[in-house]
Order: C-alpha cells, then sequence, then structure tokens
C-alpha cells in the first residue's frame, strides 16, 4: 500500500518524469483504492493498459462485458484521482469514457489516502 501511495506522490510532484512503473504502480493502487471506497462488482473501471476492477454496489456481474463501464488513460485516471481533474469534467471532454448506469464516481473522488 505505502509503495502505492509513494508512487503516486512521486507521480503528483512531475507527472511528466514519472517512469513507466511508477505510473503503473500508481495506477493499480488507485484503481484498487477505488475499489475499496466503492465496493460492489457493478461497474467494471478499466485503466488500459495497467488496471481494470469491479466496484459500486448494484447488480452482479459475473460473465461477458459488463453493463456499466468506465474507461480512461492513465494519466486522466491519475489527475481524476487526486482531484486535478473533476469528474464531470473528465467526462464532458471525452477523457472519460462511460455506459452503463451507476457510472459516476465523482462522490469517490478525488481519492482520499486511509489511516
Amino acid at each position: 500500500m505505502e509503495e502505492g501511495w509513494a508512487a503516486l506522490r512521486v507521480w503528483t510532484a512531475d507527472p511528466a518524469a514519472a517512469d513507466r512503473g511508477t505510473l503503473a504502480t500508481a495506477v493499480r493502487h488507485t484503481v484498487a483504492e477505488l475499489a475499496d471506497a466503492a465496493p460492489g462488482r457493478s461497474v467494471e473501471v478499466r485503466v488500459p493498459p495497467f488496471a481494470a476492477a469491479q466496484c459500486v454496489e448494484g447488480p452482479i456481474h459475473t460473465r461477458g462485458t459488463p453493463p456499466a463501464v468506465v474507461e480512461t488513460d492513465p494519466q486522466t485516471w491519475l489527475e481524476l484521482a487526486v482531484g486535478d481533474l473533476a469528474w464531470a469534467d473528465g467526462v464532458a471532454e471525452g477523457r472519460v469514457r462511460v455506459s452503463g448506469q451507476r457510472t459516476d464516481l465523482a462522490a469517490y473522488l478525488p481519492l482520499r489516502a486511509r489511516g
């Protein structure tokens, strides 16, 4: 967990200078944090090529393409995670693609460090 927060701090300090490993660790960590903050399996959050997770309470998805999907790139995801980009702005600008119900993650972002 601390490795993930450390990677996020490195990325936050200078996103352009963060190497691929740091970026991957920060994305995986923050997607996992979202899944912890919004437990459930009704929405699949995808941040290719680094992470995907199911979250948000609601109907359980088990196989095939989920009925609710959120997808974005790593840079945009981390901007959302730290609060540099508002959820509504990311969606309006087309940087975050959403389909299905329960895909508004504004209540969960930006993420808050636990502990």
